[in-house]
């Protein structure tokens, strides 16, 4: 099967051609055969979705001729509580991504958009929507329930949902299979650290808790987002006329890194703390802190971990952030290799680097979401032959 895998994001699009086995077949991936971005979307040449799906359509027509799609994978943030699997998307589901927008509006209409866009491009293509909130089904009650009246959860589906799902699905089988441990023994921490940020328990290869909650706001500290707040910081502003709106732009654009150093550009602003800029290494105490605590609570919510893993943008390209971080951590016996956590930013393939006295092993992953998007995809597509 010949998957197209579409990230569509606020000003981007990412995608890429893979070659699949039928689900079920026992064949292998072909691997990638394409992948590309377009950014700036809406402020250069390309006006919107429609016209980056005609670029990306051109791109390809150039470099895999006339290559047919077996189907579209569309990554798509938050599922909700109404999607418990990944689903061939007709009108009623696009619907429901829509509705969710309120709860991901980073992310959710960027993902719709691409979803008519390719819906526009190749009519009657099955499409399938690949949610971020599956992986972390498997969330006990404890974990995902917040302390509200149970009317009000009921009514507005008010739990911890989780996102990343692609990511950590990925990195958990990745580094259990280094580890050479069974998926259903591994215990451990992943951190997957970008310009969106979240930390998740694994217990037997099952999530069983997340940093991210209700939305993709909750948690560490992030890009533009601020993580944990006290929820009276938002009534007292409130109380000083900030509204909805305001407050949404606030929260999601105007906050973390980007409050603490004025940008949120991780590798600037390492560069700017090793200069001398006071802003930027409080900006890395604090986002290193929060991790850390996150570690400390999810080392006991698995149980004991076996692994600490760091994936993503940051995760896999700042040694001095996993530096950071590590170094909060060694009354659990974490420590790093210096040289080969220095070695080990951009990383080609999983590597350890914690030092041999480390209490577990630390691993950098770099993340395949849409190996997983592809996979999830070719299931559905599978499913209906």
């Amino acid at each position: 099967m010949l998957i197209l895998i579409v990230n569509s994001g606020s000003s981007s699009l990412k995608y890429q051609v893979r070659r699949l086995p039928p689900a079920g077949s026992g064949g292998t991936s072909a691997g990638v055969l394409a992948e590309g971005t377009i950014e700036q979307i809406g402020e250069g040449d390309v006006r919107d979705h429609g016209q980056a799906l005609d670029a990306m359509a051109e791109r390809l027509e150039a470099s895999l001729g006339g290559a047919e799609f077996d189907a579209v994978g569309h990554r798509v943030v938050h599922g909700g509580g109404r999607f418990k699997t990944h689903r061939l998307i007709d009108e009623d589901v696009l619907q429901a991504i829509d509705d969710l927008a309120p709860l991901a509006p980073l992310h959710n209409p960027p993902n719709a958009e691409g979803i008519r866009a390719a819906a526009r491009k190749w009519p009657g293509l099955p499409q399938v929507a690949v949610f971020d909130t599956v992986f972390h089904g498997t969330l006990p009650e404890h974990a995902w329930r917040y302390a509200v009246p149970d009317e009000l959860q009921e009514k507005y589906g008010l739990r911890r949902y989780g996102f990343h799902g692609s990511s950590f699905e990925f990195v958990t089988r990745e580094a259990a299979r280094v580890l050479g441990t069974p998926l259903e023994k591994f215990d451990a921490v992943i951190a997957h650290v970008g310009n969106g940020a979240s930390a998740t328990a694994i217990s037997g290869g099952r999530s069983v808790d997340t940093s991210m909650g209700f939305t993709p706001l909750e948690g560490l500290v992030m890009g533009t987002r601020p993580g944990d707040l006290d929820p009276g910081l938002l009534l007292f502003l409130q109380g000083e006329g900030y509204g909805a709106g305001r407050l949404q732009e606030l929260l999601n654009r105007e906050s973390g890194l980007k409050a603490l150093a004025g940008s949120n550009d991780m590798r600037g602003i390492v560069k700017a703390a090793g200069e001398g800029s006071g802003r930027a290494r409080m900006a890395l105490a604090v986002a290193s802190y929060r991790l850390a605590k996150y570690i400390g609570a999810y080392h006991v919510a698995c149980g004991g971990a076996g692994a600490l893993v760091f994936t993503a943008g940051v995760g896999e390209h700042s040694a001095q952030f996993r530096a950071l971080t590590a170094d909060r951590l060694g009354m659990l016996g974490i420590r790093l290799d210096a040289a080969a956590n220095t070695a080990a930013d951009d990383p080609q393939e999983a590597c350890t680097i914690s030092a041999a006295d480390s209490a577990v092993p630390v691993l950098v992953v770099p993340t395949d979401e849409e190996l997983v998007i592809a996979e999830a995809t070719a299931a559905v597509v599978s499913a209906l032959h």
